[in-house]
């Protein structure tokens, strides 16, 4: 999460939002510190409303604006300025939505997309045993007011991947991320991502909630598990 931070913080994005359900004391002791106070809102969901559904209960604060949607569970390492450039000033004029997309190893485990010669999105295969393909969807997006407003009027809409991306196929834009990205759900994909380059820090290493996180048994399991 604060690498994701970080970078929003790079490009410039003066306003976020944290929707936080598991282990909400701990980020909510995470968004607590200085370096977030004044552009970073911590929003608790009691009960898991799904992607879609944390769009509509926030709707009002994000409906008049280009929202940037980020599942922080990627591990994502690419030129993030570039895509939302992309998004603002070259994607296709018809497109309300545009979606990073990148190659992966294990499709089948991903929703794969097909996109056309202008790299508009005309079908879309959710984790299915025969895919169609290797780009896969990121699960990062940029959303024009348009997509806000139309889940806001569909109570029953949850799920983005299966409620929400059928029904604007033909007018999603796909930008593919060449760089790093990795799906850090699992403990395996968390390990490899160890490997990765380290990008920059946006802010000195030294507060206090980052003193005790570096003091954590867990860096030197992932130092024992790596070297194993």
């Amino acid at each position: 999460m604060e690498h994701w931070l970080c970078n929003l913080h790079r490009c410039g994005i003066s306003s976020a939002l944290v929707n936080s359900h598991h282990h909400r004391e701990m980020v909510g002791a995470f968004l607590s510190r200085e370096r977030f106070s004044h552009w970073v809102n911590n929003v608790i969901e009691g009960e898991l409303l799904g992607t879609a559904g944390t769009l509509r209960a926030n709707a009002d604060k994000l409906i008049d604006n280009t929202v940037f949607v980020i599942h922080a569970d990627n591990w994502c390492q690419c030129d993030l300025k570039d895509f939302l450039d992309f998004h603002v000033y070259r994607r296709p004029r018809s497109t309300v939505m545009t979606m990073m997309t990148f190659r992966t190893t294990t499709p089948e485990s991903c929703g794969i997309v097909k996109t056309d010669n202008s790299g508009i999105v005309k079908r879309f295969y959710e984790k299915v045993d025969e895919p169609h393909g290797n780009l896969a969807n990121g699960a990062v997006y940029l959303l024009e007011p348009e997509v806000i407003s139309w889940i806001a009027r569909r109570p029953d809409v949850t799920d983005f991947s299966t409620d929400v991306i059928p029904e604007f196929l033909g007018r999603i834009a796909s930008w593919e991320n060449t760089g790093v990205h990795r799906d850090i759900g699992t403990v395996e994909s968390l390990l490899e991502a160890q490997y990765d380059s380290q990008p920059r820090a946006c802010w000195p290493n030294n507060d206090p909630w980052m003193c005790k996180y570096l003091k954590h048994p867990i860096h030197k399991f992932l130092s024992e598990a790596m070297i194993i």
